[in-house]
């Protein structure tokens, strides 16, 4: 009686290695493989004409469909800082002692805007972009820092208005202004270091883009854009830790750089201590930090 004999299959391990020499024999690499991180900063760079053309694109057509258009990006702030001004500023009181309330109060509405947009925009970078993501080869972090973008593109534009509403009410252009132009270059890569952080969470649960609101608005109202954090601290017991928090709370320390940048009334003795140190760390502990958190999930993105 003869026998047939087979040949076992190959190990598990011994074809992966197998189909790893041929792929590698033909020069092959695996589809949307995560980069180098400095090959991937070099991608991201070669695509910095796409990242400024999309940010202009989806700012132009925030309010295509709207009547008034473009003039919704300086209304709605402005809008905002009504709102405020009425519940905060005469209702609850939180102008007395602020001098230059409105313009106070303006800056910190319009800083503060920038950074709240350009996280909830980019908490939803990538799961409200899943067709672009599937469809493109390119890398993933250009859509955060695009919206990002996008929004310094808006508050630049608000700007304008802020201008005008500075000189009414009689604030007159300063050497100070142009430390405006640093603070704003600070945050950018804060609010893009966060956004990048949001997206990839985002990306993972596309809840928290329902739970975001919640927490900006939390944000919002410790972080002194409708009240003085340097005159409550001086009349409170507040425990030490509180006010570092206070101090230190990233959104608090560029809202009051600019002010100190763009109002006379407002003096370097209210900001905190080292406040350009916290600013620059802030960029920096968000903006490289962020960046790797999110390199690190490149290859999930848009996949299932």
């Amino acid at each position: 009686m003869s026998q047939v004999l087979h040949t076992p299959p190959p190990a598990p391990a011994q074809a992966e290695d197998d189909l790893a020499a041929l792929a590698a024999r033909h020069g092959l690499s695996v589809s949307g493989a995560r980069p180098s991180l400095r090959e991937y900063v070099r991608q991201l760079w070669a695509r910095r004409h796409f990242i400024s053309a999309f940010a202009t694109a989806k700012l132009t057509a925030q309010y295509s469909e709207a009547k008034l258009g473009q003039i919704w990006q300086v209304a709605t702030p402005l809008l905002n800082a009504a709102v405020y001004y009425f519940i905060f500023g005469i209702l609850l009181g939180t102008s007395r002692g602020v001098s230059d309330y409105i313009p106070f109060l303006v800056t910190g509405v319009f800083v503060w805007t920038f950074t709240q947009n350009s996280i909830m925009s980019g908490t939803r970078a990538i799961s409200g972009n899943l067709g672009l993501v599937r469809a493109l080869h390119f890398p993933r972090a250009a859509l955060p820092v695009s919206f990002a973008l996008q929004q310094l593109q808006q508050l630049l534009f608000s700007m304008a208005a802020l201008v005008v509403i500075l000189l009414c009410f009689g604030v007159v252009p300063g050497v100070s202004w142009v430390l405006a132009f640093p603070v704003l270059l600070l945050q950018f890569v804060f609010n893009a270091g966060v956004s990048m952080v949001m997206a990839r969470m985002g990306a993972k649960t596309p809840d928290i883009a329902q739970l975001m609101p919640f927490i900006l608005r939390t944000w919002m109202y410790v972080s002194g854009v409708m009240w003085s954090i340097d005159s409550t601290l001086k009349h409170s017991n507040m425990p030490h830790v509180v006010k570092v928090l206070l101090e230190s709370n990233p959104a608090a320390v560029y809202i009051d750089l600019m002010r100190f940048a763009l109002i006379d009334s407002f003096k370097a003795h209210q900001l905190p201590h080292h406040v350009w140190a916290y600013a620059l760390g802030w960029a920096l502990v968000a903006g490289v930090g962020g960046f790797i958190y999110f390199w690190k999930a490149e290859e999930t993105y848009g996949r299932g």
